[in-house]
């Protein structure tokens, strides 16, 4: 085959030499069988400069046992923190065509720990015996043997790039899911460049030789840890940065884990497994954390351990403020998150529509947002274009959160409107229709770090954004009447007595008791208290004009006229004690029944026990501007012309 040059030359290349494993391999093994194999050659490329070298020191090690010690010395000559002992590399294994097989796992078995934990993630001796096999490992190795990926040809950046593009074209067709595997750049981009943006990048520029420590606790392939680690050392070249991460996904932690590795920026870092359930870094605290988790993931599979957590440990651990509905688990890693923050951190999040307004007042996401916002975290969120993933089209949001806010943002939300900020792709991928270019992050940017007065620019108060869900009660108003419900549950030889009686109404259940108890005379056997309590429920009916059913000497409620009213916190409710608060919250929902409620319902009255707290985010109602319908008459004389034009077309055609 052809060499390939350019990125997506490379991409069609290994998609191309996927196509041998038709017949042998199913669709949905064919990226788990591909990839492994171009890290392999990745890995390959990176030694290649100093093979030799490796291997003359190999043979002075002579068949001495590989200690700390030699380790060190081999990766010192290779110039990267893994080398292979074995003397094949990509090209020579294929000189013996008849023992490719073999050679290939001596190939690998010669990788250095390190090197060779991340091809073991693939399972790969399997793949490699089943290629074998179908007679398609030869041609297979041979197309990658001239794949040239080294370094001086194919940036890490472009070899991240290549991977992800794989990841979404295998994904596709297997029908997985590719945005839980990697952000598009530009996305990566903007999220970093808001990270590090107003006096986070002053400090970082002004410091000498700074240490910055970076966390993505769903790295996918890694793309976001070597953005922020590339943004921080532009921002300042002395700057010392570690980055730290976690993957579920084996493919893509193996990706990640590599680029990490041909970099030496700390491979061991990127750490295997759930974040959520088995933290890899639970007694870290980190200076910026960063990550786009799954959107509308369900975590009822792994719930025990997490649920468990919030019990037990409250806000000792990471779920205090409380757990989400089980079908998204959002906000468990933002929370995951928020408790590695330091003095000063900062976090950035992309996330679904959905977490900025799901859940009802007391709820568990309406209490993240609440402990969020009273504790003055959230410094801002962008809405993102539509279409901006592969493998979803909705609206998405980035939220950077700190806790160390400037004093200019102290105390408010700022809301940035990137939604029509886009450019549209000449070609889409998946679901992907439109980007943000340069010129647009820049302009974001600028809007989210200079707050200037712009329409796309809100910065709102902490307490815009909570209020008190109250409950408004109206009093039982009853009559109790002979219904056709009341006569269809009498036992049949003491319906007929009482049926000249439909309609007959007394104002008391008192009263309509004595006329059940004359029920209960005619009818054989009597009426149990089952039926009787049926009789009574049928026979009472809402009557807006009599007395209220007093108990203990106040009204009673009716459920059935019951309401919900959401209404503002008063001003300055985050800064008041708990006392001034339940003070403040009574005499505004009282104030509220004054005015708003009792013009219209005089009875109702607020059942203050019942009141709840609430938080929510509405982006998209804070930007509506409203548009007054068009007037009726430019609407009717534009129908006017068009029928006059569909009558021209009849008659031009004789009609």
């Amino acid at each position: 085959m052809s060499q390939p040059q350019g990125f997506q030359d490379k991409v069609a290349f290994i998609w191309k030499v996927a196509d041998k494993l038709r017949g042998s391999f199913k669709p949905h093994e064919y990226g788990s069988t591909m990839l492994p194999l171009l890290v392999l050659r990745r890995l390959d490329a990176v030694l290649e400069p100093t093979k030799v070298q490796v291997m003359r020191q190999v043979s002075m090690f002579g068949d001495k046992k590989l200690g700390p010690g030699e380790d060190f010395v081999l990766r010192g000559i290779a110039g990267v923190p893994f080398y292979n002992t074995s003397p094949l590399t990509f090209a020579t294994l294929l000189a013996d065509d008849k023992n490719v097989a073999e050679n290939l796992h001596a190939y690998v078995g010669g990788l250095s720990p390190a090197a060779f934990e991340i091809i073991e993630r693939y399972d790969f001796t399997g793949k490699v015996a089943r290629m074998d096999a179908a007679g398609i490992l030869y041609g297979v190795l041979s197309d990658f043997a001239d794949l040239k990926v080294s370094p001086s040809v194919v940036s890490n950046e472009d070899m991240g790039l290549i991977f992800e593009e794989l990841l979404r074209k295998f994904s596709e067709m297997s029908n997985e899911t590719a945005g839980e595997h990697y952000t598009p750049r530009e996305v990566i981009r903007l999220v970093v460049d808001l990270l590090l943006s107003g006096q986070s990048a002053d400090a970082l520029e002004g410091a000498t030789m700074p240490v910055r420590t970076v966390y993505d606790p769903a790295a996918g392939t890694g793309g976001m840890l070597t953005a922020a680690m590339d943004r921080i050392r532009t921002l300042n070249d002395t700057a010392k940065v570690q980055v730290f991460g976690q993957e579920l996904n084996p493919e893509t932690w193996a990706i990640a884990r590599s680029d990490l590795l041909i970099q030496n920026v700390g491979a061991d870092n990127m750490a295997f497994g759930n974040s959520l359930t088995q933290d890899a870094y639970p007694n870290t605290k980190f200076d910026y954390m960063l990550a786009n988790p799954p959107y509308g993931v369900d975590w009822k599979s792994y719930a025990a351990p997490i649920t468990a957590e919030a019990t037990s440990l409250g806000f000792s651990g990471r779920f205090g403020a409380g757990l989400p509905r089980i079908s998204d688990g959002s906000f468990l890693f933002l929370q995951h998150m928020l408790s590695k923050m330091k003095s000063g951190s900062r976090v950035g999040v992309v996330l679904s529509g959905s977490p900025l307004f799901s859940g009802a007042a007391g709820s568990g996401e309406s209490e993240i947002r609440r402990w969020i916002i009273e504790n003055d975290w959230l410094e801002g969120i962008v809405a993102l274009p539509d279409q901006m993933f592969y493998n979803t089209g909705i609206f998405t949001y980035v939220w950077i959160l700190t806790n160390a806010k400037a004093a200019h943002r102290a105390g408010s939300v700022a809301l940035i409107d990137g939604r029509e900020m886009f450019t549209k792709m000449r070609k889409s991928l998946g679901d992907k229709r439109k980007t943000l270019t340069d010129d647009s992050i820049d302009q974001i940017v600028r809007l989210y770090d200079e707050l200037p007065d712009d329409a796309r620019v809100k910065i709102l108060p902490n307490e815009t954004f909570g209020f008190q869900r109250i409950t408004v009660e109206r009093p039982l108003r009853r009559r109790w009447e002979v219904t056709d419900e009341v006569l269809t549950l009498l036992p049949d030889d003491a319906r007929a007595p009482f049926e000249g009686t439909l309609g007959t109404a007394v104002d008391s259940e008192a009263k309509f008791t004595t006329v059940l108890n004359g029920m209960a005379t005619v009818a054989n056997g009597g009426l149990d208290a089952k039926t009787r309590r049926a009789i009574l429920k049928a026979a009472a009916v809402y009557d807006e004009n009599a007395a209220p059913i007093l108990k203990k000497g106040a009204p009673e409620p009716d459920a059935d006229l019951r309401d919900f009213e959401n209404i503002p916190l008063p001003a300055g409710y985050i800064a008041m004690t708990d006392q001034q608060r339940a003070k403040a919250l009574h005499e505004t929902a009282e104030t509220h029944l004054s005015d708003d409620i009792h013009p219209y319902v005089p009875d109702a009255w607020i059942d203050h026990s019942k009141t709840k707290i609430g938080y929510e985010l509405p982006f998209t109602r804070q930007f509506y501007v409203y548009t007054p319908p068009r007037p009726v008459d430019e609407i009717a004389g534009e129908i006017r012309e068009l029928e006059a034009q569909i009558q021209d077309w009849m008659k031009g055609l004789g009609l």
